[in-house]
């Protein structure tokens, strides 16, 4: 496994492991420079979504590397406000005129809203059947909206995107997920960086000769879990892709399964008000 290493998805999709967030990444030099800099790293998928106002810059700094389009794996998000079935299109397109292109690869309803998802998820069905999409997957969806969300569709989400990290676990969402063949993707997973300061990781760094980020990632990795860390400094953004060239043991991979706590760093999908 490296870099570029890919999971494929219920639909035959490739999807890198591995990939870059820009959650709070400015729009303008900051989000283009934090692309740039991951694809020249060797990253190959980018993570967005239309609230976090920064598709523009990631467009631009795809554009404006040497890597042509169809390298390039981009995941966008329709936002609560635009979610419903007919508003799901006019918002797929104004993230695709955002990013410059005319299709992504992977298109997810950002939270769950009930009723209102399951028409949003038959406006993203019909996306992906007409080629504007080549995945869809859901975000933030616990056990319990995924199973009253499936008897609604008739192609099953293939990305669930939601918190996790060694404090914020969730086997059972992670077990049903794999049985159903959706794939768990992580934001979040280093828990805005406070892995840093967790000792069982700090130890497990020393031993390996790596950072607690990489040891965390590392673990998601072992655990079936696509990683998209986020960050806009170009050497942390080359750091985090630094796992690749070891492998935690059993041992140590059961040390960090008992740092968890279920506790969020982020919003409760069951308790949220936007």
């Amino acid at each position: 496994m490296d870099l570029s290493s890919t999971v494929t998805l219920s639909n035959g999709v490739e999807m890198p492991w591995f990939g870059l967030g820009v959650f709070q990444s400015k729009e303008g030099p900051e989000v283009e420079n934090a692309v740039l800099t991951a694809l020249e790293a060797g990253y190959r998928h980018i993570d967005t979504a239309a609230v976090y106002r920064n598709e523009g810059g990631v467009g631009r700094a795809v554009k404006a590397s040497t890597i042509a389009r169809h390298e390039v794996f981009i995941t966008s998000k329709v936002w609560n406000s635009d979610q419903g079935y007919h508003r799901t299109f006019a918002a797929l397109e104004a993230s695709l005129d955002r990013l410059q292109t005319n299709y992504l690869d992977l298109y997810l309803i950002h939270w769950p809203k009930g009723p209102l998802s399951a028409e949003t998820w038959q406006a993203l069905e019909e996306l992906y059947a007409a080629g504007k999409v080549r995945a869809i997957g859901v975000s933030n969806f616990l056990v319990h909206h995924l199973t009253d969300l499936l008897p609604h569709c008739k192609v099953a989400p293939m990305v669930n995107q939601v918190e996790y990290h060694p404090e914020l676990q969730q086997p059972h969402l992670l077990r049903f997920c794999l049985e159903n063949n959706i794939r768990l993707e992580a934001w979040s997973p280093i828990m805005k960086g406070r892995v840093n300061s967790v000792p069982v990781l700090q130890a497990l760094a020393a031993k390996y000769g790596k950072t607690p980020v990489q040891i965390t990632l590392r673990w998601e990795l072992q655990k079936q879990v696509v990683v998209i860390p986020k960050s806009v400094q170009p050497d942390r953004i080359r750091d985090n892709a630094q796992v690749f060239d070891f492998e935690l043991s059993p041992e140590d991979m059961a040390k960090i399964d008992r740092l968890d706590k279920n506790r969020r760093v982020g919003p409760d999908p069951d308790n949220f008000d936007f």
